[in-house]
């Protein structure tokens, strides 16, 4: 058995039997983990309901060796508990999206410390009511590019060239592609240049906010990106629809 301590954040649980837990963890230099807490739901002493989506925790975990997919929770430290936000049902929305967005972009012991970073970042500026509508998108690009999925909003996908007055989004080949190569993408569609500029320009560092029109299209394309990568969607997309969020 190998012992570790490790910065987390809890990403899921799940309900074990009478009283136990099973919690994915993404840490921060273990990448994502899944861990048995026994007596999770009964111990105030051990656990006291730290094992919440969303908080940021330092863990004490016990590897149960080679091929042995689950650890076991020793003891956890809560660092902060993001808990303003869990009193707004928006920003509940958004935080479970992107906890949901990380536990599927991600491996089991494959490290992300950029993500987690980011991850950490975006669930203290939304505990601090600092995080405007326009900066989930700019999780979920940088979210994809830290994991290897960044989609292509300039140059075009195909021939690399501008994308043009024209372009078309298609999934399958990475992103934007301009009017020239749409003929190549059957399946692709129609986006407005300037959704594609607004993304390019969150892409690149960009932090002007969007207005609710652009927010609305952009978050279209990525749900339909992020769909085709994982396979299906996120169940947390019907939340934030559920909520009105765009």
């Amino acid at each position: 058995m190998d012992r570790f301590v490790d910065e987390a954040l809890v990403l899921s649980t799940v309900d074990y039997g009478d009283a136990d837990r099973i919690v994915t963890f993404f840490t921060r230099d273990h990448g994502r983990l899944t861990a048995f807490a026994a007596g999770a739901r009964k111990s105030k002493r051990r656990f006291a309901g730290a094992l919440e989506a969303g908080t940021w925790l330092k863990a004490s975990l016990v590897s149960r060796g080679a091929g042995q997919e689950t650890c076991r929770v020793d003891k956890v430290d809560v660092v902060k508990s993001f808990h303003r936000l869990r009193d707004d049902l928006p920003l509940i929305a958004r935080a479970l999206y992107c906890l949901e967005l990380c536990r599927e972009l991600t491996r089991d012991g494959q490290p992300h410390v950029e993500l987690f970073e980011a991850l950490k970042d975006y669930l203290a500026l939304l505990d601090e009511r600092k995080a405007g509508p326009t900066s989930l998108l700019k999780f979920e690009l940088d979210a994809l590019q830290y994991t290897g999925f960044m989609p292509r909003f300039s140059p075009c996908a195909l021939c690399h060239g501008p994308t043009g007055p024209q372009p078309r989004f298609d999934a399958q080949h990475g992103g934007v592609v301009c009017f020239a190569c749409s003929p190549r993408v059957p399946h692709g569609v129609f986006v407005p240049p300037a959704v594609v500029e607004a993304l390019a320009g969150l892409q690149a560092g960009a932090r002007v906010p969007l207005a609710p029109e652009l927010r609305a299209r952009a978050r279209e394309l990525l749900n339909v990106f992020i769909a085709h990568h994982l396979g299906r969607q996120l169940k947390s997309v019907a939340f934030m629809e559920q909520v009105g969020l765009d």
